[in-house]
């Protein structure tokens, strides 16, 4: 029987996250205080993230970095999540190419997004930290971070984009069920809610605005934290525990991927599965493909500029260097919340703007469709940010078909799309619609 699932044993999860700043020839440019200008400290960061995320992220010399132990042993709950060869995806679509994923959605909220909102909170709470607060768009950080509060013993708010909240009320039930408060944002709740909502009543939400709320929170909240499940280099470190672990697994299998591939919102699960191993690109021992795939109505890396930009819409955040869209960006309402965020985190963008990696954009109907296509050859109903990352990894696959090389390919199943089922009803019935990038 050929073998389709491959596993590390608990002892073999990694000990440390990889930080690739340290292999970088070229760092990123630093952040900038919002106020005065100037490179943002640790001592800046530190007044809204936990300190010891505050450090990770300005280390740009630490090449790896120790998962404390008390994280580590939450993280055997569900690691190592199962490299997959996905015989049935091959099958279906005719091709010489050996393809996997790494399927994070084993873990207990349903995405790779547990990795580091565990992290989060065990700093925090070590730190003497009472409450954190943050934003989620689809529902999968808020549910993780809500979740990973309630393990360490943390009160949780969280501001969810108010079409998501909408469209997904299942994802609020799960946050709510772990203790989270949750608020639909732009709320009247906050400065920055309010000015937002006098501006444009019948505001949708986005990404950038729900920042700007939990941010505000967090400010005015003595004893509390702010938590951030993308975009920021420290949660980007967190995630590569997926790629760590995925390097043994392709070893295992006898393979090493040509290809990789995934679903790109702010960064996390992209860099969490790509950069261990661009590590070796840039050691000049290998030449892999990366690929992030973003939806075609926020398409930061293939239409957004590079240039500083704020990461919230009203601008209390550091000023990042990023491939962005421009913080007041209204990006579409589509189904893949997750990926609807105007910026692009500051090591893909580095990475991106240097010719490291590449991006392609994905129709939500091509996600859809891929992502049924996926489901009838495996088994698996894949979240719909997920799904960009099927349409990208059949379009290589159908260029393997084409030319005969049976290429092997890697992609990141990012979470399961069991409670997005409202979203594949509308699909199914032939009521979804492309949005087309304004």
């Amino acid at each position: 029987m050929r073998q389709k699932r491959f596993f590390l044993q608990e002892n073999e999860i990694p000990a440390q996250w990889y930080n690739i700043m340290a292999d970088m020839k070229n760092k990123p440019m630093p952040m900038l205080n919002p106020v005065t200008r100037k490179a943002v400290t640790v001592e800046d960061l530190s007044q809204l993230f936990s300190e010891e995320c505050s450090r990770q992220e300005l280390n740009t010399t630490d090449r790896w970095i120790d998962i404390p132990e008390e994280v580590r042993e939450k993280y055997t709950y569900y690691r190592s999540t199962p490299l997959v060869r996905a015989y049935g995806l091959e099958e279906a679509l005719g091709t010489p190419a050996h393809i996997y994923f790494k399927n994070e959605s084993v873990s207990p909220v349903g995405s790779h997004k547990l990795n580091s909102a565990l992290a989060q909170a065990y700093y925090c709470k070590k730190e003497g930290v009472t409450n954190i607060t943050t934003e989620t768009g689809a529902g999968q950080w808020g549910t993780a971070l809500a979740y990973a509060s309630k393990v360490f013993g943390l009160e949780s708010a969280v501001y969810q984009v108010k079409i998501s909240y909408e469209q997904k009320p299942y994802r609020r039930s799960m946050m709510q069920v772990f203790g989270a408060l949750v608020t639909p944002s732009p709320s009247m709740s906050t400065r920055a809610g309010k000015d937002i909502l006098t501006k444009m009543p019948n505001h949708q939400g986005s990404l950038g605005t729900a920042i700007s709320e939990a941010v505000e929170l967090a400010k005015m909240t003595p004893g509390c934290k702010y938590a951030l499940g993308s975009v920021m280099s420290h949660v980007t470190l967190h995630q590569t525990v997926i790629g760590l672990e995925a390097e043994k697994q392709m070893e295992m299998a006898g393979e090493y991927p040509d290809t990789v591939i995934a679903c790109f919102g702010g960064g996390s699960n992209f860099g969490g599965l790509c950069f261990p191993f661009m590590r070796h690109n840039l050691s000049g021992k290998r030449d892999t493909r990366f690929i992030a795939a973003e939806p075609a109505s926020c398409p930061k890396l293939t239409k957004g500029k590079f240039g500083y930009d704020f990461g919230d819409e009203a601008g209390y955040t550091p000023l990042l260097p990023m491939f962005t869209l421009g913080h007041d960006f209204m990006p579409a309402n589509i189904h893949a919340g997750g990926l609807r965020y105007h910026g692009a985190g500051v090591i893909a963008s580095q990475l991106l703007s240097e010719g490291m990696i590449e991006a392609a954009d994905i129709t939500q109907t091509d996600a859809f469709k891929a992502g049924c296509l996926f489901a009838e050859a495996e088994g698996i109903i894949p979240a719909p940010e997920s799904c960009h990352a099927i349409a990208a990894t059949i379009t290589e696959a159908a260029k393997c078909k084409e030319s005969g090389d049976a290429k092997t390919i890697l992609f990141c199943l990012s979470g399961h799309g069991l409670i997005d089922m409202s979203a594949y009803d509308q699909f199914l019935a032939g009521n979804m619609t492309d949005i087309s990038f304004k």
